[in-house]
């Protein structure tokens, strides 16, 4: 199941207000535009589709911040803010049950380039940032111990 209907059945299990927010991804959603892109690296190796749904998910709040979503749709702009914050801690929370610590920080450090970009009138930067930051988490760019947020940013540029 591509990772958008997979994070649609997610979310309507869960219920509530963001699940009652939950549509049908269209066809020209770019449904793993990011998923695919993880999933093909070798740190995904034997947990392609976990890679696939946490990252659309985390990208799914990021989109709840600074665009539409293409699965949550919430009618009530501040519902929107709320969804985005559960959707990064749902994508993060199961990246850490996976172990991969060096991941979160990497898609830590993409949530805060993008909310900088976005705050200096230079949001349409944020698609390049997501892309080199899944790029370093399916392949590992950027993850030597403390200089994680170096590597980071040079994979980034």
């Amino acid at each position: 199941m591509p990772a958008l209907e997979s994070l649609a059945a997610l979310l309507r299990r869960e219920g509530g207000l963001l699940g009652e927010a939950v549509t049908d991804p269209t066809p020209g959603d770019a449904d793993g535009a990011l998923g695919p892109r993880v999933a093909a690296g070798p740190r995904a190796s034997g947990h392609e589709e976990d890679y696939a749904l946490l990252i659309e998910t985390i990208f799914e709040g990021y989109l709840q911040h600074y665009g539409s979503g293409r699965v949550v749709r919430p009618g009530d702009p501040e519902l929107a803010l709320l969804a985005g914050d559960r959707l990064y801690a749902l994508g993060l929370s199961r990246l850490a049950e996976l172990g991969d610590l060096d991941a979160v920080g990497v898609l830590a450090d993409v949530i805060s380039e993008c909310a900088q970009a976005h705050a200096e009138g230079r949001g349409t930067d944020a698609a390049a940032i997501w892309e080199r930051g899944a790029d370093a988490v399916g392949h590992g760019i950027g993850t030597v111990g403390s200089g994680r947020r170096a590597g980071v940013e040079e994979s980034m540029r």
